[in-house]
């Protein structure tokens, strides 16, 4: 069999997190290649939302306006039944409005292949394309890559060389299988969903309609109005040992024997699963040139979506890294991705679980969600990336999520740090004037690799490099005292925060983490 020539990135499974990666990669001119088993789109609701940080990383790789247009909009208010009287009201998230710092504070519902096609969209719009019908059959590596072999359906096998291969290829990852990597935790076979996307006569798409015990607040069933579409999604716990009907007949049986109803037509069922709650965690996600991302790392219960949301992250943190190890970093910066996701994924796991569990218990306020399911306190503050060099840190510190901020250009047009900061380059922030010969210097020898703007007052300067910080929100966002120099790494988090304007702790940190020159693909221009 004869071994196609090197690709640099081999991506397998075309869900939000392979997508997620690859519109990283091409965006840095790297290739890749995205393959997935399935003949054809999934078409299923499965998870529907995305978090606060989830829509800031979807909004700098230019997916979230793709995603609004399919329909994405804030969840409904819940109403609860006792039959056909409705008892109680509330809202899964409190409502917030945006601030100067935090610009989307609300989670928005889009069902997961209608995400997943605003991805492909974006994919296709960089020059990628996903291989459907294409299944990852074998892999071995060596100190120089990883030879791969492909099938698909009606065609002989084929065998490709990459640099890397990155397993994004869900719960029963055939790559980690095949690394040999432990997924420990458990699936609890009696704790199980009967989830399905249907058609519902008689029911408004104003709320999210549920019908509980009214002496326990367990859910019985429960009907969503899926965002972007004219079904609802369908949610029954199942008991220990209960086998559902999965015929129409038998899930309209199912719904009028919990809601107490029969006035309601459920029809026209799209998709239907039984969901078993598993809880794991990879053991490793490096094994030389192999990565893990998304499910194959870790699964969650669906409380909170917390899953697809970690799983978009775990792309974003990647895919900067690869990008600099293929255009020359040291390619210890791989071993950084695993330092920061994998405690990041234990620490949501065990968010996630003790959600789902306050259902289970009956807890009264189980369907209400609060600021820990956003993922915007998510930090690598421990992390071997974060630099803080102050002696007195203050409320944001090295490692934190860099927080957005409304500034205007020296010409006085309105925009955001967010803007400054989208793309795949290194923002460095000086929070006082910088001498325009410092600038030079920074762009001479970085380029378009890292993007120098000063912050200052109004009237504290001119020039295309500043950013006025109009009402002080930059400086209180970031929580500084005095003259201090920001450097934002390429996936929004704050790499180093040191005191004074010299740039001789800049230079060192980034001579760390970015490639003495790129030498593979272009990276966007400031």
């Amino acid at each position: 069999m004869e071994t196609r020539g090197t690709i640099p990135v081999l991506v397998v499974g075309a869900g939000p997190t392979g997508l997620t990666l690859a519109c990283d990669l091409l965006r840095r001119g790297v290739a890749c290649r995205v393959i997935d088993k399935v003949a054809t789109p999934f078409a299923g609701s499965r998870g529907k939302g995305v978090q606060p940080r989830g829509l800031e990383v979807l909004e700098d790789l230019g997916v979230l306006d793709g995603m609004k247009a399919l329909g994405a909009a804030p969840y409904p208010p819940l109403h609860a039944y006792k039959g056909s009287q409705v008892v109680w009201t509330g809202l899964m998230h409190e409502h917030r409005e945006p601030s100067p710092d935090v610009p989307h504070p609300l989670p928005l519902m889009l069902p997961q292949y209608l995400m997943e096609q605003a991805l492909r969209a974006r994919l296709a719009a960089l020059g990628g394309r996903v291989e459907f019908a294409t299944e990852l059959s074998a892999f071995e590596q060596d100190g120089e890559g990883v030879t791969a072999t492909l099938v698909s359906p009606g065609s002989e096998p084929e065998r490709v060389r990459v640099l890397y291969l990155v397993g994004a290829d869900g719960g029963h990852s055939l790559v980690r299988k095949r690394l040999g990597v432990p997924f420990e935790g458990e699936t609890r076979e009696d704790d199980r969903m009967l989830i399905a996307d249907l058609h519902v006569d008689g029911l408004d798409r104003q709320a999210w309609h549920v019908w509980s015990d009214l002496e326990t607040r367990k859910l019985e069933v429960g009907l969503c109005p899926l965002a972007g579409t004219d079904v609802f999604q369908l949610m029954a716990p199942l008991a220990p040992g209960e086998v559902p009907e999965q015929s129409e007949e038998g899930i309209q049986r199912l719904f009028n024997a919990r809601s107490g109803r029969s006035d309601l037509r459920l029809y026209g069922v799209r998709w239907l699963s039984v969901f078993r709650t598993n809880i794991r965690l990879a053991e490793r996600y490096r094994v030389g040139r192999v990565l893990l991302a998304g499910d194959a790392a870790h699964v969650h219960p669906p409380d909170g979506g917390q899953g697809l949301n970690t799983g978009i992250q775990d792309a974003y943190n990647l895919g900067w890294k690869l990008g600099e190890v293929l255009a020359g970093a040291p390619e210890a910066l791989l071993d950084t991705y695993e330092e920061e996701r994998l405690p990041i994924a234990a620490g949501v796991l065990g968010l996630s679980t003790r959600l789902h569990q306050r259902g289970v218990r009956s807890d009264a306020n189980a369907p209400q969600r609060g600021a820990e399911t956003e993922q915007l306190g998510l930090h690598y503050r421990e992390g071997p990336l974060s630099r803080d060099e102050r002696s007195v840190r203050g409320r944001v510190e090295a490692g934190d999520r860099a927080p957005d901020a409304p500034c205007h250009d020296a010409a006085g047009n309105a925009l955001r740090l967010f803007d400054v900061f989208r793309g795949p380059h290194f923002t460095l922030l000086a929070f006082g004037s910088l001498p325009g010969d410092t600038v030079a210097g920074l762009e001479a020898r970085y380029g378009a690799r890292v993007r120098v703007r000063a912050v200052v007052p109004p009237g504290g300067g001119s020039g295309r490099h500043v950013l006025v910080d109009t009402h002080g929100h930059a400086r209180r966002g970031y929580d500084l005292e005095g003259p201090a120099l920001v450097l934002v790494r390429p996936d929004g988090y704050l790499g180093l925060v040191t005191p004074g304007l010299g740039t001789e702790r800049v230079e060192d940190y980034l001579a760390r983490v970015l490639a003495p020159s790129p030498r593979l693909g272009a990276v966007a221009s400031a």
